[in-house]
């Protein structure tokens, strides 16, 4: 089964910058869409950020222009590029794919906070 692990949270002042991280075991991982999730304290997880598996990308209006996100399928993982952060993208950060999902990893908690 694959297992998910994210990592590169942290705390960042506004208008900072962060890069996620989230490792996919299993070698299956290049033919799925991946995305990046979040959830912040009392609400519902949220997809900011979609990347298909040939590439092409998708955001939520929220974080268009502002994040990217890529990956690297030779070491199944997918990146979360996260500019001009703003209080408001304080959450636990995690990835899956698209749509239908493996098992949740741990996350990755981000703060934004001066």
């Amino acid at each position: 089964q694959v297992q998910l692990v994210e990592s590169g949270g942290g705390l960042v002042q506004p208008g900072g910058s962060l890069r996620l991280s989230c490792a996919a075991s299993g070698s299956i991982f290049h033919i799925y869409d991946m995305g990046w999730y979040r959830q912040a304290p009392g609400k519902q997880r949220e997809l900011v950020a979609v990347i298909t598996s040939g590439g092409r990308t998708r955001y939520a209006d929220s974080v268009k222009g502002r994040f990217t996100i890529s990956r690297d399928n030779l070491k199944n993982t997918v990146y979360l590029q996260m500019n001009s952060l703003k209080p408001e993208d304080t959450a636990v950060y995690y990835c899956n794919r698209d749509l239908t999902y493996w098992p949740w990893g741990q996350g990755t908690q981000v703060t934004v906070s001066s």
